[in-house]
């Protein structure tokens, strides 16, 4: 049996979970989300927690199970409290500012990166003096937010040697050690 399958889901106070056609919809004070469940999945809700079935233990229900269940519990929470994720730019003269939901990046190249944000995602940079610049993404769209992450830091991948590009804040970069001294 699937340990996160079969673990139930609480619903916080102020947030309504509705269950119609194999639709689940999660109302919050951040906003709504709606995930589509597999039809061989149940979701039921009683007394304020949620609980997910499978019919058999093939592997194909066995992953739908945790899968949705996982994908549920982020929804809960994404509209409860908000996720947030932060990326910092690592390299001389590389600058990031934000007009609205318009991300501009000088990373290096002949040109600045202009990147559009979706708007259920909120943006904000900083910059400190002595310190890297730095992206603050939040949402309440766990999977969303992961996407437009993931897209601004495949715009300059931190290279191995010196460790420049956009790396998430506390994230450790393998690194090497580059040409070592000249033979004698």
């Amino acid at each position: 049996m699937s340990r996160i399958g079969k673990a139930p889901i609480t619903i916080p106070q102020g947030i309504e979970v509705n269950v119609a056609n194999g639709l689940v919809t999660v109302k919050g004070k951040k906003g709504t989300l709606t995930q589509k469940v597999d039809a061989d999945i149940t979701v039921t809700i009683k007394d304020g927690i949620i609980t997910l079935s499978r019919p058999t233990d093939h592997k194909r229900h066995r992953s739908l199970h945790g899968l949705y269940r996982a994908l549920i519990a982020n929804m809960i929470k994404g509209v409860n409290e908000g996720y947030k994720t932060e990326q910092e730019l690592v390299g001389v003269g590389y600058r990031a500012s934000n007009k609205g939901q318009m991300l501009e990046l000088s990373l290096g190249y002949s040109h600045n990166i202009n990147f559009q944000l979706p708007a259920e995602i909120k943006v904000t940079t900083a910059t400190e003096k002595g310190s890297n610049p730095k992206i603050i993404l939040e949402s309440h769209d766990k999977a969303l937010l992961g996407m437009v992450a993931a897209k601004i830091r495949s715009l300059r991948k931190p290279e191995p040697y010196k460790g420049k590009g956009i790396k998430f804040v506390n994230e450790v970069l393998r690194r090497k050690a580059g040409k070592s001294a000249a033979k004698k």
